[in-house]
């Protein structure tokens, strides 16, 4: 059998998404290209509500670039103890120097480590594309929503964390 390629990256099948109803989610999202952020938030912002995550539950904070998105989570994890997770929304497109591959590692390093600190589902949904276009295909083009990604991603770890939780608890 040959298997065609997704176009669509960000499509899931909703019968297998876990109810959000009960969580409580942020998004961190990076003000440095805005047009790509913003499209990529409200990605996310549409799918936690389509999966049952209360408006009132959701918390929106900007940080200015990518980079800041490290400290945006470990700040909202370590001030508001009744998130469940937290998605950092960034983009940073390829330039003619190595200051990409310096912030890309920054980034997916340091997100990894706030999770580990927290214990707290901390999701990368940073677009590293090499051009606009590339970005544009990604923020809710034709290959998807990234932020749609993230949100999916969020859920199904809360529910597997609490899910594992539980059974501890059950042990115990």
């Amino acid at each position: 059998m040959i298997e065609h390629k997704k176009t669509n990256l960000s499509d899931y099948d909703s019968s297998q998404m876990p109810s959000g109803k009960e969580y409580r989610i942020a998004i961190v999202t990076a003000e440095w290209n805005s047009t790509i952020t913003g499209a990529m938030e409200q990605g996310a912002y549409d799918t936690l509500l389509e999966n049952g995550v209360k408006e009132e539950n959701i918390v929106r904070v900007n940080v200015p670039g990518s980079f800041e998105l490290t400290t945006g989570a470990d700040l909202l994890l370590a001030n508001d103890k009744g998130l469940d997770a937290v998605i950092c929304i960034g983009c940073v497109i390829q330039g003619e120097t190595r200051h990409f591959d310096f912030i890309c590692q920054a980034v997916s390093q340091g997100l990894t480590n706030v999770a580990l600190k927290h214990q707290r589902p901390v999701i990368f949904s940073v677009l590293t594309t090499n051009d606009m276009e590339q970005a544009l295909a990604r923020s809710g083009g034709k290959h998807g929503n990234k932020g749609t990604e993230g949100a999916v991603t969020a859920l199904k770890m809360v529910a597997l964390q609490k899910q594992l939780e539980q059974q501890n608890f059950a042990k115990a």
